[in-house]
């Protein structure tokens, strides 16, 4: 009988060859992580003990819940958030991940895999010791950090580490010493920020930040995980003596992207730019002819800089000085730091200029322009007989000496 001696195709056989086909459908085009390997994932689900990972064409992973639960017992991630985690292993078509060897109690297995693969460790720091900070991780194991692999600001206290936990990479594992590198962390952190900065950050943005040190020159500003520089120009409108008036460490600001080059990974950014331009209000405040308060902040051979407000500074001409006696320097007059009044003669706002004398020589010229001006007026009005305009004023001199 024809196909007798066919072999028969069982269902059970059609069900195994198409789950083979599907899986093998499902897999095709993925990539294999590598232990150790960095994944950024959104949390798809959350149960009593475990986080739940959708790693897109990767598939599906778990964390450990308690990775993300405070001390306080407050968990601090919920679903929908995007982490970043560490592959470690795959069983049944299970992949789990860590975010770091946690504190807590952990196998050596832990910590040899943490060195093999890369994985971060957290580490609580407990001493300062030669050369660096002793570190416990997994609980009890110790283990050393050289003070050039902290990431430890030379102007920052050491000492307020002591206690404090942070995430380190292994960079030595022996039976006697495990040797640490924050600084590692740190590195990766800022380059994997530079990359996705270098395709949004551009000049002229505004963006928010926090100032981590304070130097002479300026300050510098972290934008989530890279640094800028404020130079100490950019940080107010007016003259900037101390740094420190202006900002503190741990102050969060805005400021506008200046320049950058990611060359050199500089980036610079401007303070002031990000707040209003005094010079936009001189108009509204400040009228010519009329006199205001202001301080002499600098002297010059030309002249004496005299401040109005924050941020707009005007020029007393070293010939506006001295009522009309010859000056060497303006310090002949006035002082830096000396409260004057003055009067303004001209405002040039789009050069940001203004011209100023003192208001002492102004009202004495006023005062002198007044009189001629009075004299002349009598002498218009005057008969002749009385003389000439200059008969008049000896005459009045006259009377103001007796």
């Amino acid at each position: 009988m024809e196909g007798i001696n066919q072999p028969v195709t069982s269902p059970d056989s059609n069900e195994e060859n198409f789950a083979d086909m599907l899986e093998k459908s499902m897999t095709k085009g993925r990539k294999r992580l590598e232990p150790g390997q960095m994944v950024e994932a959104s949390i798809v689900q959350i149960t009593p003990e475990w986080i739940f990972l959708d790693l897109g064409g990767k598939g599906e992973g778990y964390l450990d819940k308690k990775e993300f639960i405070t001390p306080e017992g407050t968990l601090t991630v919920k679903v929908g958030d995007t982490v970043r985690a560490y592959f470690l292993s795959s069983k049944n078509n299970e992949m789990h991940f860590t975010t770091k060897i946690g504190a807590g109690p952990a196998g050596q297995k832990q910590i040899e895999d943490a060195w093999n693969n890369g994985i971060p460790v957290e580490g609580t720091i407990t001493k300062e010791v030669k050369g660096g900070f002793e570190i416990k991780i997994a609980g009890s194991v110790r283990a050393f950090c050289p003070f050039s692999q902290t990431g430890i600001r030379r102007e920052e206290n050491q000492e307020e580490y002591i206690g404090r936990s942070l995430s380190f990479k292994i960079t030595e594992y022996t039976d006697r010493n495990i040797v640490l590198s924050r600084r590692i962390i740190l590195d990766e952190e800022k380059e994997r920020m530079k990359k996705e900065l270098q395709s949004k950050l551009k000049e002229g943005m505004k963006v928010k930040g926090t100032v981590v040190s304070i130097q002479k020159f300026g300050a510098f500003v972290d934008i989530g995980g890279l640094e800028g520089l404020i130079p100490a120009s950019e940080i107010a409108w007016g003259r900037t003596e101390n740094i420190n008036d202006f900002l503190s460490k741990g102050q969060e600001v805005t400021v506008i992207v200046k320049s950058i080059d990611w060359s050199k990974n500089r980036i610079s950014f401007s303070l002031k730019d990000a707040l209003p331009d005094p010079w936009d209000q001189v108009a509204e405040l400040y009228k010519v002819g009329s006199y205001y308060p202001g301080t002499v902040t600098r002297l010059m051979s030309f002249g004496a800089f005299v401040m109005l407000k924050s941020g707009v500074e005007g020029l007393i001409h070293i010939s506006k000085l001295g009522g009309g006696r010859r000056l060497n320097h303006p310090k002949e007059v006035v002082k830096e730091g000396q409260p004057v009044e003055i009067k303004v003669e001209a405002i040039d706002r789009e050069k940001k200029k203004l011209s100023l004398v003192l208001a002492d020589v102004s009202r004495e010229e006023e005062e002198a322009a007044a009189t001629l001006k009075n004299y002349q007026d009598q002498a218009k009005e005057a008969p002749k007989s009385l003389g000439t305009l200059g008969e008049l004023l000896q005459a009045k001199m006259k009377q103001k000496e007796k």
